[in-house]
């Protein structure tokens, strides 16, 4: 499709927990001006303080947007389009867009991993569509077609078409998607993010050639998961 085009910017928080971030800080430090100032002994201030700010430090990791770009040619391949482990490789009946057989490869991401995610191959988004649903725990099969989700198709410029599922989890309640229909998307592109624990299905051709295992760590947008 031409030269890639990259367009991330080098952060080092994701956009997603500005907001998150900046409120939580003050409310930390509201608190503990409180305490210090209420309480004549300073131990409810420092317990306070250790636990708010070990928390605070979590919630930091999980905002995390490393700057990546994929070293090497990605004609023909498919990445991981997140952080996490790989819970379902399958080959299924997909009968909602495609109505044949798919490879399905899920990734399941836990609190702990990096929340943003990648488009997983080079192509044009035909359409994005967005799905109310339940908050099953992200790794179950059923959550894939009954939690809520978000489904972005992407045509390759072969013609093939390759199918991604953002999936909201037990703990996640917001699924973001920047992928637009008719824009062209590539791998190094953030697609979009999903807040707290959660995972992305990928659905690709039948005959594709799938490059991990089950359980394996992947890092968005650096392993490659599949050669089409």
């Amino acid at each position: 499709m031409g030269k890639r085009i990259r367009k991330l910017k080098n952060v080092r928080l994701h956009r997603e927990g500005t907001d998150t971030l900046l409120y939580g800080g003050f409310l930390i430090i509201a608190v503990a001006v409180i305490l210090w100032r209420a309480f004549d002994t300073k131990i409810p201030f420092w317990a306070f303080s250790v636990a708010a700010c070990a928390l605070y430090l979590v919630v930091v990791n999980f905002y995390r947007c490393p700057k990546r770009f994929f070293d090497g040619d990605t004609e023909g391949i498919a990445v991981a389009p997140a952080d996490g482990k790989v819970v379902v490789i399958e080959e299924i009946e997909e009968d909602t867009y495609f109505h044949d057989r798919r490879m399905m490869i899920s990734i399941f991401m836990s609190p702990l991993n990096v929340h943003a995610n990648w488009f997983p191959v080079d192509g044009r988004v035909k359409f994005v569509k967005h799905f109310d649903g339940n908050f099953h725990k992200a790794w179950l099969p059923k959550a894939s077609e009954e939690n809520e989700h978000a489904d972005t198709l992407i045509e390759m410029e072969d013609g093939r078409e390759v199918l991604v599922r953002q999936i909201a989890g037990a703990m996640a309640r917001r699924i973001v998607t920047y992928a637009k229909e008719g824009e062209d998307c590539y791998i190094d592109e953030h697609m979009g993010f999903i807040k707290l624990g959660s995972r992305v299905d990928v659905f690709l051709p039948a005959d594709c050639k799938v490059c991990v295992k089950m359980n394996q760590t992947t890092t968005g947008d650096q392993t490659v998961i599949a050669r089409l």
